[in-house]
């Protein structure tokens, strides 16, 4: 799992089948200092986040499982949690604790 900060929405004017009616997000990746790392990526929303929030991401297969209908889409980032705290330790080690969101998976 990834950490996320949503930057604003993409708009595609045609969709595969079955990534229609979903959100685009925006996002840069971070680390858990909450530094960004590498570019900026496009990623699914599956929890109605908005620009600003920390948002928790999946890669890969666990992306296009995060889908509310259709369990076979060509995702490869997916937003699946919104972060309401997070506390790093001295250590290195964090706390995360996210809200509940509108799938399963949160």
């Amino acid at each position: 799992m990834l950490f996320g900060r949503v930057h604003g929405n993409a708009v595609c004017t045609m969709k595969y089948e079955g990534t229609k009616g979903l959100k685009l997000l925006v996002v840069q990746p971070l680390n858990k200092m909450l530094e960004p790392i590498g570019a900026l990526q496009v990623a699914a929303d599956v929890v109605q986040a908005g620009p600003g929030d920390l948002c928790v991401m999946v890669r890969s297969r666990e992306a296009a499982l995060a889908m509310p209908a259709v369990k076979f889409v060509p995702i490869d980032l997916a937003l699946v949690g919104i972060v309401d705290e997070l506390e790093v330790k001295p250590d290195g080690t964090y706390d995360c604790t996210l809200r509940r969101g509108l799938n399963r998976f949160t």
